[in-house]
């Protein structure tokens, strides 16, 4: 049977009740290369070879930002995403995960990633790469369903400020 490419993509928001930080912000990339050059993206890219979802998603948000997730355990799953034409290079298949943080470290864009910025949620670059302003909405609405953690409460916020 054929086979899609696996990848995993992060939204990564900062914690809203720092004291230095009086708005919700989400970390993004703007993507170094074809597809959508230029463009700000979500952190992620394709899974390796051995590497655990959760492995993958954070190797990703280090190598394209600089932040080092230091648990993969404050990684929360929040969907899979494969609309057949979401990525114009094949069919691929994304694994979505939610990590709200402390904004305390700088951010630089590597790797992939021509640069690495944090926005306010309520005024994040249009339209995003990929199918991200779709991730992004269904997995604000999804963790609103059930907000049972500190991280999903703490994103539950910023799906009221997208509207």
């Amino acid at each position: 049977y054929p086979r899609p490419a696996l990848t995993v993509d992060t939204i990564v928001v900062s914690h809203p009740e720092l004291p230095s930080h009086d708005k919700m912000e989400m970390l993004l990339i703007q993507r170094k290369h074809p597809p959508f050059q230029g463009h700000w993206a979500l952190p992620g890219g394709f899974v390796d070879e051995g590497e655990t979802l959760e492995q993958a998603a954070a190797r990703e948000v280090e190598e394209e930002t600089g932040y080092r997730v230091e648990t993969h355990a404050d990684l929360v799953q929040v969907g899979a995403f494969g609309d057949p034409g979401r990525d114009p290079r094949g069919w691929t298949v994304t694994v979505a995960y939610a990590l709200a943080v402390p904004r305390t470290k700088p951010v630089e864009g590597a790797d992939d990633a021509t640069r690495a910025q944090w926005f306010s949620v309520e005024e994040l670059p249009k339209p995003l790469a990929f199918d991200h302003d779709k991730i992004i909405r269904a997995s604000f609405e999804r963790l609103a369903q059930g907000a049972r953690d500190a991280h999903a409460a703490t994103l539950t916020l910023a799906a009221s400020r997208l509207e």
